[in-house]
């Protein structure tokens, strides 16, 4: 495995600081940034008609194929291109025949992206929520359950999502919140055996805010009903009031990006891929791992994780602990409510970073 010198030579951000927060946002590529400046130069110097809406289209075509690639889809139009994780979870939630008296089942402490379209659909629809641990997630499926839905990757621990889940009964549809796994994790939606994956384009995948990826399976697109659709969602714009959304999760994607967030995602995507998503993936789990143990050792409360990239440990006042590593020139978070400190580590971080956080929290 090559060391993370290579990779991390395309993240500006490494020259200042020790950056272990991707899982917020991840750090921006030179590519990135060339990539999508480019795009809006040309827009400035040539305006946005004539060829610009086709550029921009084949601009999110282009991502869609590496976003669906990367999770293993069968097709690329299995995959909408959101602007958000949030935005999918909210899609699928808002789309499904949910009537009173139906469950969805969620796990403690999840993300707020999650938990407020579950929140809409209980005050709006007449559905019970059931929140459990998550290690305990597949045993309080019941016959009222027509949805569960929890992190691939904990937000704010690390923890996966228990294996469990895929032996799961086959009537019971699977949505993962994949913030914190496309591109930091191996993902493979059909060894998952989830029905839906939403994922984000800024986090570890080091694309602009305002992109992100619901995979849909085919065997659901036509039960996820298409609420608000817009004139990127149909398939004949033209039909007027005949016109119909796309028979796929494009009917899904976001009301509009601009080519020049498409085309920077692009480039991010493919800084990783040229390292090796192999690579990236156990440089960054190595690394976590070794984070986790030498917090251990020097007597810290460290959350109970799995594979992942996300380190977290106790702090009497994480919002103080932040502080002062962004004081030594250290990126890290707290969580409103929640007693963690959370380390984001990357393929592009090395043991110059925890060395730096661990001198920062001593």
């Amino acid at each position: 495995m090559p060391d993370a010198s290579t990779l991390r030579a395309h993240f500006p951000v490494f020259e200042r600081v020790a950056y272990l927060n991707a899982g917020t946002c991840g750090p921006l590529a030179a590519e990135a940034l060339q990539r999508g400046a480019d795009s809006a130069l040309r827009a400035a110097e040539e305006g946005r008609s004539a060829d610009y809406y086709p550029r921009l289209g084949e601009a999110r075509e282009e991502l869609r194929a590496r976003y669906g690639e990367l999770v293993g889809a069968q097709s690329p139009h299995d995959v909408a291109v959101t602007a958000s994780t949030s935005e999918g979870m909210a899609r699928v939630i808002a789309g499904l025949d949910l009537r009173p008296g139906d469950e969805i089942v969620t796990a403690d402490d999840e993300h707020p992206g999650l938990l407020g379209p579950l929140s809409a659909a209980r005050r709006l629809r007449g559905i019970t929520v059931k929140v459990v641990p998550l290690r305990r997630i597949a045993a309080h499926i019941g016959r009222r359950t027509k949805l569960v839905a929890c992190s691939h990757v904990h937000w704010a621990t690390g923890e996966l999502a228990p294996e469990d889940l895929a032996a799961r009964p086959a009537d019971v549809p699977l949505l993962l919140d994949g913030a914190q796994g496309a591109g930091a994790v191996p993902v493979d939606v059909a060894a998952l055996r989830c029905d839906f994956y939403a994922a984000a384009g800024q986090k570890w995948l080091c694309g602009p805010v305002g992109l992100g990826l619901l995979w849909i399976s085919p065997d659901w697109q036509e039960r996820v009903m298409v609420h608000m659709p817009t004139y990127a969602h149909l398939s004949e714009p033209s039909a007027g009031l005949e016109a119909r959304p796309w028979p796929d999760a494009r009917a899904h994607d976001a009301f509009a990006t601009s080519a020049e967030a498409y085309l920077a995602g692009v480039a991010a995507h493919d800084v990783l891929a040229d390292a090796g998503w192999a690579d990236v993936h156990a440089r960054a789990a190595a690394l976590a791992a070794d984070l986790a143990d030498q917090l251990a050792e020097r007597g810290h409360e460290v959350a109970p994780r799995g594979r992942s990239t996300l380190v977290s440990w106790k702090a009497e006042d994480p919002d103080a602990v932040v502080a002062a590593c962004a004081e030594r020139g250290v990126a890290v978070r707290s969580f409103a409510g929640l007693p963690w400190v959370r380390a984001s580590v990357g393929a592009w971080n090395d043991q110059s970073d925890l060395k730096r956080l661990l001198a920062a929290i001593a």
